[in-house]
This record gives structure tokens, C-alpha cells and sequence, in this order.
């Protein structure tokens, strides 16, 4: 398989866990769960956007962020993105990691200002800065 390949397929497993856990949330009944979890990683995108285009953010904070961006996307990292679940785990960990590097750095308010989502959304991603 190509690079492209293994791209698509740890894209696609990605999207279909998402998926599950969406649907799982709409089975049991928990409208407003689904909602937050189905706007989470677009959320994260656009706040990594909008660190990324922020001149108060600091640029070791921005280049954590732009070398996190290409990791994310490459199938072949530390645990593979087509194990399930432990493929997403230790991205999901670096995520955490690279936020929390960014909200030292930058100021959890500048965080707070620049997050798009939900206020229950926000808290998730500071608890796990631990800020």
C-alpha cells in the first residue's frame, strides 16, 4: 500500500470510531453528548488555525502546533491510526500534550478567546492541560 493508501485508511478508521461513538451517544439517548462529541475535533481544528494565525500566540507554541498538524495526518506514528482506538489514543495524548504546551506558553485566556466551541468543549480541552 501507498502512503496515500494507509492515509485513507487511518483516516477512515478514524472518522468511523468517531462515527460509532456518535451514534452510540444518539442510541442511549444523549442528544447533547452526541452534539459535543460530534463537534470536538472540529473545534480543535479550528482553534489549531487560529493559534496558528494569532501573532500573540508565541512561535515555539506556533511550530508545536504546525509540527503536531502533519503527525496527526501521517498513518505511520507511534501506534499505527488503523489500530483501533490505541491509534487514536496516543494521538489524542500528543493533542492534550501540544495544548497544554501552547497554554503555558501563550495563556489560558488567549486559549479560552480563541476556542470556538462550546463551554463544556473548552473545559475538556483545559482539564486536560491541567491548567
Amino acid at each position: 500500500m501507498s502512503v496515500w493508501q494507509w492515509l485513507g485508511v487511518a483516516l477512515g478508521a478514524t472518522i468511523a470510531l468517531w462515527s460509532l461513538l456518535v451514534a452510540a451517544l444518539l442510541a442511549l439517548g444523549r442528544r447533547h453528548d452526541a452534539r459535543e462529541v460530534a463537534g470536538f475535533i472540529p473545534d480543535c481544528i479550528v482553534l489549531f488555525k487560529r493559534l496558528l494565525q494569532d501573532p500573540r500566540v508565541p512561535r515555539r507554541a506556533k511550530l508545536a502546533v504546525a509540527l503536531l498538524i502533519p503527525y496527526l495526518a501521517m498513518p505511520f506514528d507511534l501506534i499505527p491510526d488503523f489500530i483501533p482506538i490505541a491509534g487514536q489514543l496516543d494521538d489524542a495524548i500528543l493533542v492534550a500534550a501540544v495544548v497544554a504546551y501552547v497554554t503555558r506558553r501563550a495563556g489560558r485566556e488567549l486559549v479560552e478567546e480563541l476556542w470556538p466551541g462550546s463551554k463544556r468543549g473548552l473545559q475538556v480541552v483545559l482539564a486536560l492541560t491541567n491548567s
